[in-house]
This record gives C-alpha cells, sequence and structure tokens, in this order.
C-alpha cells in the first residue's frame, strides 16, 4: 500500500458536514501546568462520541454499491463507527469483539443496528472471526487502524488541528493500532515539518509502542486497562500503519493506570470533560513529567466518550476501581 497527504483531503470532501469540525478548545489548567497554550480536540463531540466515525465513514463510503456487508475487530469505537456507517448505506454490519471489550461498548453497537459477536479474550481473535466472516459470507472487512481508507479519515483530524493552530509546536496523539497517529503524523507534518507529533499508549500491553522499539510488528499479552480503547495487537502482517508510525512519529510514550486515572480527573473537574481512558493519554504524560518541557503550543486528541459511566463515577469520587486483575486504588481529587 502506500499513502499520501492527498489521500487525507479526498477523505475530507466525504467527511465535510458529517464528522469534522469539532471543537479545538484551550485547557487553562492544563496550559498553567506546561507553562504553554494547552488545545484539547474534542473527537468526544462525534455522532457517535469517538473519532473512530472519520475514518469507518470513510471506508464504507468507498465500498462498491454491490457490498454485502462489512465486518471489523474492535475493542468498541471503530466498531462503532463502522456500524453507524453502515447504517447510513444501509449495509448489514457484523461486529468482531473479545470478551475484554466492556459492556457498554457492546450496548452502544447494538443500539446502532449492527450485529456483534463475542469471540476470544483478545483482538486477534476477533480478528479471526472477522476474517471468517470475509470468507464465508462475502462480507469486506474494514481493519480499524490498517486500512488506507480509515487512516485517511483519522487523519482530517490533523489537518483540522495545524490549521487551526499552524504555530503548534507539540501534538499528542493517543497510540494504538497506529491508525489515528499515522493519519495525523502525516496530516501534520504536510502543515508544519518542525511540529513534533508524540505517539501516547498505556504501559500494559503497548503493541505499538513494542513494535517500533523491536522494528517490526510483535505480539503483546492484551490486558484490562482504563485505556481499553488503545488494546489489542497491530497484526502480523501489518501493511500500512506500522511503517507510517515508525517513520513519522517523534517518540512514543507510556503512562501508567495511575497516571491515566489522575487524568480523567484532571479532565473531569478542571474541564468539565467526560472522556475514556483512553482519550486522556496525552494529559497523563504532561502531568506526570514524562514530556520534555514545551517551548510552544501543545495541543492533544481526546478520542471518545464511550465508557462505563458507573466505573466512572467510582473513579471521579475516589473509590478503587477492580481492572481485570489489578486492584486501582481510589484518589480524590486534589489529595
Amino acid at each position: 500500500m502506500t499513502f499520501s497527504v492527498s489521500d487525507i483531503v479526498r477523505a475530507r470532501q466525504v467527511l465535510r458536514s458529517k464528522a469534522d469540525a469539532t471543537p479545538l478548545v484551550p485547557s487553562p489548567y492544563m496550559s498553567r501546568v506546561c507553562g504553554q497554550d494547552f488545545w484539547l480536540k474534542l473527537e468526544n463531540m462525534q455522532p457517535i462520541g469517538a473519532f473512530k466515525l472519520r475514518g469507518a465513514m470513510n471506508a464504507v463510503a468507498n465500498l462498491p454499491s454491490d457490498t454485502k456487508g462489512v465486518t471489523c475487530c474492535s475493542t468498541g469505537n471503530h466498531g462503532r463507527g463502522v456500524a453507524y456507517a453502515a447504517a447510513k448505506r444501509g449495509m448489514r454490519a457484523v461486529i468482531c469483539m473479545s470478551n475484554m471489550v466492556p459492556q457498554a461498548k457492546v450496548d452502544g453497537i447494538k443500539a446502532l443496528g449492527a450485529e456483534v459477536a463475542i469471540v476470544g479474550s483478545s483482538q486477534d481473535d476477533a480478528l479471526v472471526e472477522a476474517q471468517r466472516l470475509v470468507a464465508d459470507e462475502g462480507l469486506v472487512e474494514i481493519s480499524p487502524f490498517d486500512d488506507p481508507y480509515v487512516i485517511a479519515g483519522q487523519g482530517t483530524i490533523g489537518l483540522e488541528v495545524l490549521e487551526a493552530r499552524p504555530d503548534l509546536e507539540t501534538l499528542l496523539v493517543p497510540l494504538s493500532g497506529g491508525g489515528l497517529a499515522a493519519g495525523v503524523a502525516v496530516a501534520a507534518k504536510a502543515l508544519n515539518p518542525n511540529v513534533r507529533v508524540i505517539g501516547i499508549t498505556m504501559d500494559r500491553g503497548a503493541a505499538m509502542h513494542a513494535s517500533i522499539a523491536a522494528g517490526h510488528p510483535v505480539e503483546v499479552e492484551e490486558v484490562a486497562s482504563l485505556a481499553d480503547s488503545l488494546g489489542g495487537g497491530i497484526g502480523m502482517d501489518n501493511k500500512l500503519s506500522f511503517a507510517l508510525c515508525r517513520d513519522y512519529l517523534d517518540a512514543t510514550v507510556l503512562v501508567s493506570e495511575e497516571e491515566i486515572r489522575d487524568a480523567m480527573q484532571v479532565l473531569f473537574f478542571e474541564d468539565r470533560l467526560v472522556a475514556e481512558g483512553g482519550s486522556v493519554v496525552g494529559l497523563a504524560a504532561m502531568l506526570a513529567g514524562k514530556l520534555p518541557k514545551p517551548q510552544g503550543s501543545v495541543a492533544t486528541i481526546i478520542t471518545g466518550r464511550n465508557l462505563d459511566m458507573a466505573i466512572f463515577a467510582k473513579l471521579v469520587s475516589g473509590q478503587d476501581i477492580q481492572i481485570g486483575d489489578l486492584t486501582l486504588k481510589g484518589k480524590s481529587y486534589g489529595a
């Protein structure tokens, strides 16, 4: 596969007035923390509550009219995007997910009219089922990250951020399979070659981070995390997102579950925003002092809001939370 900023520009036309122009707002608190203007790109304001709508709509829009239906593996938000986009075109959608995915995300996908297949305990297990549906039922698979149309759709976020803030020094991007990070980095650097684009992810099962460090795709153990939307592998036969992330990201940074919790609290209490753990990893890295002190303005992408509100209520009220085999001790905000 080949990919360039021209693919992102074409995607922008597909998405115009459907999945674009989300707010870019300042965070006064984070600006004080880092000593520079700090901006939040609010993709949690998308109709499905997550940025994944962009890539899914672009991919589905480019399918032939005689397509029997679509399928994908997903940790939640990509499946929601594919379900939404397929419904708009009157297509069948089967979303394959592991039993690691929170029930709130499963329910959200079903509410959009898609079928859900729960298979195994990892994203890789779900991928096997999606590939079976392609072989046996003739559905078209839409990868959550390793698809040029998906990457182009996500990349439109980078165009919007850099057009609004052309002087941006640093862009912090949540990193999972790399569809978002790859597209955003290509777009951002096309508009400002000097901008630093840093991928941020959790320190439990960080597949793209480990793959870049190894120089090739590697498998990692998938475990429960507050940043569940960043879970899953990148595929051993990754054709596009790995190389783009390797070549365009300036660095990758890991954050802990405690640091993600703290960032979720900051975003809620200081900016009055509800967001998933995977959305706040940029804030988490900055708050934890894991990034160089910025010399210019900073932005991050708040990628989604589709979380279990019962768990979120416990988190912001300082209660303990169980995340798989990990008990995350509660911490009251400001304590």
